[in-house]
């Protein structure tokens, strides 16, 4: 990968920020791009990098996003008009592309989204633990509770302080709409603590107490694992949204039938009380010349 784009992508892991990276594996002459070209797709539809044209560059553009949302990567063939079938299959998506001088593409999208985040109040030997098999799983864990909010973008707060900044956390993890609370607590000492918290009824409901599924774990790790095989139900079946911005709209190219993503560079033409968008300035052109002819 490019230096350019190599350091951009490791920034914006780093950062959390969802993104796609686009990479070449086959291009046939005429195309402009070559294997390995690549490029970041961001999630407002802004590339950064090259993998062919404008034209192809659209096509990739709208794919690339439809992945981001979808979180499965997308093998992506850019067929010119006429050329032979590509079988479209699970995982794999064919895009005539009547703009292109020539040439297929073949691009691999991979989206690349940031692992759930989980707060782990405490250093007891079950917070430990849960940090420890979290790991394993490629989690991120953070300490910001009980002394300030929960990170940004938190999946989950494990509540593991036993008596130590418990009832603090779970007010703080509640005013952040944190999905997943659990508290590491008896039933009698859990609900004695959330009656302290004077919660309403909806609130006590968001939290799990004891924590975990019952898998009759007796020793810290045991815990510490019906601990996180909750917190992946949560994180799987609950789909906690991920920092990605809101799916940009698509329209129709009139003039060669491509779908576009609309965006502030987008290539558009305003018609009376109709607007337009295209995959380029070329089909733009000759709709505005139709429109004067």
């Amino acid at each position: 990968m490019p230096k350019t784009v190599s350091a951009r992508a490791l920034e914006l892991a780093e950062r959390r920020v969802p993104f796609v990276h686009a990479r070449v594996v086959r291009a046939q002459a005429p195309a402009s791009a070559h294997p390995g070209d690549e490029a970041i797709v961001y999630g407002d539809g802004t590339i950064d990098g090259f993998v062919g044209g404008v034209c192809a560059e659209g096509s990739v553009r709208t794919a690339a996003l439809g992945a981001l949302h979808d979180g499965g990567p997308l093998l992506l063939r850019v067929l010119p008009q006429g050329e032979a079938e590509f079988p479209q299959t699970p995982g794999a998506r064919v895009v005539v592309n009547p703009c292109l001088s020539g040439g297929a593409l073949e691009i691999f999208l991979e989206p690349v989204l940031p692992p759930p985040l989980i707060e782990v109040v405490g250093h007891t030997p079950i917070a430990e633990a849960f940090v420890a098999l979290a790991d394993v799983l490629g989690y991120v864990t953070e300490r910001s509770l009980p002394d300030g909010p929960p990170a940004e973008q938190a999946a989950a707060v494990i509540v593991a302080g036993q008596g130590r900044g418990d009832a603090e956390a779970l007010r703080a993890a509640l005013d952040a709409e944190v999905p997943h609370i659990a508290l590491v607590a008896s039933r009698r000492r859990g609900s004695a603590l959330l009656d302290e918290l004077g919660l309403t009824e909806e609130d006590r409901a968001r939290i799990h107490t004891p924590a975990g599924l019952d898998i009759g774990a007796r020793t810290a790790p045991e815990i510490a694992l019906s601990m996180l095989a909750e917190v992946v139900r949560a994180v799987r079946t609950t789909r906690t949204p991920l920092p990605v911005a809101d799916r940009p709209t698509t329209a129709v190219d009139p003039v060669c039938g491509m779908s576009v993503t609309v965006s502030a560079d987008t290539p558009q033409l305003t018609a009376g009380k109709d607007e337009f968008w295209f995959c380029g300035t070329g089909c733009r052109d000759r709709y505005a010349a139709g429109l004067v002819g």
